[in-house]
């Protein structure tokens, strides 16, 4: 099993630092609470009557990245993360996901969001025909809605395998 590393943000630091260091601290966090599941836990319903599953959260997760920092504020040409027939991500597995695959592609896309986040004024504004918000307000949404499906992420893990914690 890889080492998740999860630091834990300065509590000292600037306003970019603060939120780039608790984006990044959730996004280690859900890494952590999915690495070591098999295939078939990742991809199970532990909490019955709901549909969510943790690589389901994972691959959701990664469309959201996608969609917010290299689509949204970037304006990057990049492919889009969801289907027509599903056009808010609402965490679809399709035969042949892995999680290791999964976890791969979030690992990915949260590289290319750090990279485009990097080299932005938190002041500049979205780049993507018809967006307004800033760099400043795309990160605080990643962090409420990472934080969000990380504590559904926390009760599917507890109820998969016990695990439980940061």
């Amino acid at each position: 099993m890889p080492e998740i590393a999860r630091i834990r943000p300065a509590e000292d630091t600037d306003e970019r630092g603060t939120l780039t260091g608790l984006l990044d601290f959730l996004r280690a966090t859900v890494e952590l609470k999915a690495t070591g599941l098999t295939d078939e836990q990742a991809f199970a319903h532990p909490v019955h009557p709901s549909a969510l599953t943790p690589g389901g959260i994972v691959k959701h997760l990664t469309g959201v990245e996608r969609f917010w920092f290299a689509i949204d504020f970037a304006g990057q040409d990049v492919e889009w993360p969801w289907t027509e027939e599903d056009p808010h991500g609402c965490f679809p597995i399709e035969p042949g996901d892995t999680i290791d695959g999964v976890l791969a592609a979030y690992r990915a896309e949260c590289a290319r969001s750090r990279a485009i986040t990097a080299a932005a004024s938190l002041d500049e504004r979205a780049h993507s025909e018809g967006m307004t918000f800033t760099l400043r307000y795309a990160l605080a949404h990643l962090i409420e809605e990472t934080a969000r499906h990380l504590g559904h992420l926390d009760l599917l893990r507890e109820s998969t395998d016990g695990l439980v914690g940061e």
